[in-house]
C-alpha cells in the first residue's frame, strides 16, 4: 500500500509583510543597519574616544608638568591650542638612554598621534614611562584649571 506524502501549501499571503517588515530585510543588511545605527547614536553621544585630550576643553598656552620617573623627575613642557596638544619638550629627566629615555620618545609621539594620555607603559620601562605620563597628565590639568577659572 502506498501512500502520498505530499503537503498542502499554504497561499503566500502578502500581508504579512505589514504584520512583520523584518522578515522581508535580509538578515546581514538589518545587522549592518543595526550596527550603523548604534555607531552613529555613540557619536551623538559622545561616548567614543573616551580619554582623548581633545574631548576636554583647554586654555592654549605652555604648561610645564612633573611626573615621577625610576631615577627621579620628569618634566615636560605642552602647547595647547584649540584643537589639542601641539607639542610636547621634554625639558629634564634622569633617566637612562634605554630603555627610559625611549621609551619617553615612543610615548612622546603616541601622545600626538592619538591625543590621549591614556596609554600603556612601555615593557622594560614601566616607571620611566608612568612618569612622562603623569608629567603630561599634570600639565593638562593646568591647562584645564585654567580654562575653568576663566569661566
Amino acid at each position: 500500500m502506498e501512500t502520498n506524502h505530499t503537503r498542502k501549501l499554504r497561499p503566500h499571503n502578502r500581508s504579512n509583510f505589514l504584520q512583520n517588515p523584518v522578515s522581508v530585510i535580509s538578515a546581514p543588511f538589518f545587522i549592518a543597519a543595526l550596527a550603523a545605527a548604534v555607531l552613529f547614536a555613540a557619536l551623538l553621544a559622545g561616548c567614543l574616544g573616551t580619554g582623548s585630550i581633545l574631548e576636554s576643553a583647554f586654555f592654549p598656552g605652555a604648561y610645564e608638568g612633573k611626573g615621577q620617573g625610576y631615577r627621579g623627575p620628569i618634566y615636560v613642557r605642552i602647547e595647547l591650542s584649540p584643537a589639542g596638544i601641539e607639542d610636547i619638550v621634554i625639558t629634564d629627566h634622569r633617566e637612562g638612554a634605554y630603555p627610559g629615555a625611549a621609551a619617553m620618545e615612543e610615548l612622546l609621539d603616541l601622545v600626538l598621534e592619538t591625543g590621549s594620555t591614556d596609554l600603556d607603559a612601555v615593557s622594560g620601562a614601566t616607571y620611566s614611562s608612568r612618569g612622562f605620563l603623569e608629567a603630561v597628565d599634570d600639565a593638562l590639568a593646568q591647562a584645564r584649571e585654567k580654562i575653568r577659572d576663566k569661566r
